[in-house]
């Protein structure tokens, strides 16, 4: 004896198991992003893998007694200023904008 089984009572047991399983319930199989939802966060370990950065002119500015000097901020400045003595600094900024505008008009 082959006992037949309606589709219709299949369909309310998989939706009964998905509610007691706490599964979604997607009879037609479409894409819902699941996956990756269910997945660990890549953040919290990137954070703990990468060393903190130690910024040198905020120790500076807190501890002025260790008068510490950083190097390559120190370059950095020498740098524009041997380019501004060589003509080759940034412009000027415009104190208006009708100034500015009236400037690259003329060129």
């Amino acid at each position: 004896m082959s006992a037949v089984v309606l589709p219709s009572r299949l369909t309310a047991l998989n939706r009964l198991r998905c509610a007691i399983f706490q599964t979604s319930y997607n009879p037609t199989g479409i894409r819902t992003g699941a996956k990756y939802l269910r997945k660990r966060l890549r953040g919290p370990s990137m954070v703990r893998y990468y060393p903190q950065e130690i910024n040198l002119s905020q120790i500076a500015r807190q501890y002025p007694e260790l008068e510490l000097v950083n190097e390559i901020e120190e370059q950095r400045l020498q740098d524009v200023e041997d380019r501004k003595k060589r003509g080759k600094g940034a412009p000027k900024k415009a104190k208006t904008k009708d100034e500015s505008r009236r400037t690259s008009k003329r060129r």
